[in-house]
């Protein structure tokens, strides 16, 4: 029997410090929450949304993949859950009848406010079950972004990060080897950061600097 678990990581080292961030006390669990997206605008209030993917190829099912792209603008907040999540499975096949599982979810968070409470959990796992040469491949990638003042991503942001979702999708449906799909997908997450970073540049200007940070964990068999 073949059985791969990682445990989570720390912070990627694209990951910029956030700043203003405090811990919230209480975590939060559950599926996805339907906070509708907004401009960062109108009176704080409390927000929290889960992303999850989920994928298992088996000897039915040789090939299952899917991703995630969710922009979530929650405006001015005093505290704020979120929750990214990926897992991918491949069980019961073999090295002449492999399976592949690609899961894969990326969520963009933008919160505003000078003392907002964050809780923000990012987590994949890949695993294979009695599946020799199998790939397996499961990533979440997390993007906050904390302005001070109420903001929110313009028509041209949207679009670009339109374009990258496309090309996400079309990476997931890929053939590409475990490896070589891991570095593309990381190649599209600092796309991201990029263009939300040229972004809050243009955030209202204030003593507190605006962030972008990202919280990265990658997880894949063969080849972890």
């Amino acid at each position: 029997m073949s059985s791969h678990r990682k445990a989570r990581s720390s912070n990627h080292p694209l990951t910029r410090q956030a700043l203003r961030v405090g811990l919230l006390a209480a975590g939060f669990a559950g599926v996805a929450t339907a906070v509708p997206a907004q401009a960062a605008t109108g009176a704080a209030h409390a927000a929290y949304a889960s992303d999850h993917v989920f994928t298992h190829a088996d000897r039915a099912h040789h090939t299952r993949t899917q991703d995630s792209f969710t922009v979530r603008q929650f405006g001015t907040v005093d505290a704020t859950g979120v929750r990214n999540q990926a897992n991918a499975v491949s069980a019961g096949c073999s090295a002449d009848d492999h399976c592949r599982s690609v899961a894969l979810s990326f969520q963009i968070v933008t919160v505003a406010g000078e003392h907002t409470h964050l809780n923000a959990s990012n987590y994949s796992d890949a695993a294979n079950k009695e599946c020799t040469g199998c790939q397996t491949l499961a990533g979440a990638y997390q993007f906050v972004v904390s302005t001070p003042t109420a903001f929110g991503l313009d028509a041209a942001t949207r679009r670009q990060l339109d374009d990258i979702h496309h090309r996400l999708d079309a990476l997931t449906r890929s053939t590409l080897p475990a490896a070589e799909l891991k570095a593309r997908v990381d190649g599209l997450a600092g796309e991201v950061s990029t263009v939300l970073r040229d972004a809050v540049a243009h955030a209202p200007k204030t003593d507190a600097e605006p962030t972008v940070t990202l919280h990265r964990h990658l997880d894949g068999w063969p080849g972890h």
